[in-house]
C-alpha cells in the first residue's frame, strides 16, 4: 500500500477519532495481510472467537488512545 491516506490524527470530535481508530486498525490488518482473498478465508476463524474479538477491540482502543492524546482529549485550550 503506497497511497498516503493518513495525513493527520487530528479530528473534530471524539466520535470521528474513534472512527479513525477503527480505520487505523483495519488498515493495519491490510498491511499485515495484503491478500483480500486470504483475509476472507481467515475471517470465519475469528468472527466467532471471543478472544480474537477482544484482541481486536484492544487494538482499536490503543489506536483511540493515541488519537485522543493527539487531539489533547478534545479539551479547549
Amino acid at each position: 500500500m503506497s497511497d498516503t491516506w493518513l495525513t493527520s490524527l487530528i479530528t473534530d470530535t471524539p466520535q470521528a477519532g474513534f472512527e479513525l481508530a477503527i480505520k487505523l486498525s483495519r488498515v493495519a490488518v491490510k498491511y499485515t495481510q495484503p491478500s483480500a482473498e486470504i483475509r476472507g478465508q481467515l475471517r470465519p476463524d475469528y468472527a466467532e472467537d471471543a478472544s480474537a474479538l477482544i484482541a481486536s477491540s484492544h487494538v482499536v482502543a490503543v489506536n483511540f488512545q493515541t488519537i485522543s492524546a493527539a487531539n489533547n482529549y478534545w479539551r479547549a485550550g
